[in-house]
């Protein structure tokens, strides 16, 4: 994870990086729910993880998801294992703030 990037977007306002990523770590328990290959939208949460996942920093990770969207479903064990990293990054990054 890369927290600079969204501490110089958010022009250092603490709050706002809290609060975006609060956010992200509520809409990743949603996504986690929905990456399986059984899923016929797994593709549209691949696209939204890797979009907010750059957006937030998580550069793995949305490598991970464009990789995904590229090689198809097989790819869907290392976007999860991507997502719980972040997630578990994330988590600690908060609780230091």
């Amino acid at each position: 994870m890369d927290f600079g990037y969204l501490e110089d977007f958010a022009a250092g306002d603490r709050q706002v990086v809290s609060e975006v990523l609060n956010i992200f770590l509520q809409q990743a328990d949603i996504w986690a729910g929905s990456l399986d290959a059984a899923n016929a939208g797994w593709g549209d949460v691949v696209h939204t993880i890797k979009g907010a996942a750059r957006g937030v920093g998580a550069n793995v990770l949305g490598d991970a998801c464009a990789r995904a969207e590229a090689d198809g479903a097989e790819s869907l064990p290392t976007v999860r294992a991507g997502l719980a990293a972040a997630v578990a990054d994330i988590r600690s990054y908060l609780s230091r703030s």
